[in-house]
């Protein structure tokens, strides 16, 4: 089994990993060994996770995640994937082009 996963950290920030143990993992991001983003950032804890038969898909997926906003991290967390499509929208914002010359 692989794992790609959320930790929310104490500063309440999201972080994303992937591994094929995820509860040595998890033990090593407690420990202040995980990542130098984490220790600095202790204590974590885990929130969302998915498993995959191979690591290179966990880690496609941690990528894939790592790219996203945090509104669109915590709408999967709370698997309210219908506003994910929304989520993946720029907002440029409404500007009266109409003024500019």
């Amino acid at each position: 089994m692989a794992y790609m996963y959320i930790l929310e950290c104490s500063d309440r920030s999201l972080y994303v990993g992937s591994t094929r143990d995820l509860e040595h993992r998890l033990a090593q991001h407690g420990d202040g060994e995980g990542s130098l983003y984490t220790m600095n950032r202790l204590p974590v804890r885990l929130i969302y996770f998915e498993e995959f038969d191979r690591v290179d898909d966990a880690y496609r997926r941690e990528k894939q995640v790592q790219g996203w906003s945090r509104a669109k991290r915590l709408a999967l967390v709370k698997e309210q994937l219908e506003k994910l499509p929304q989520l993946s929208r720029k907002d440029f914002g409404a500007r009266d082009v109409s003024r500019e010359t």
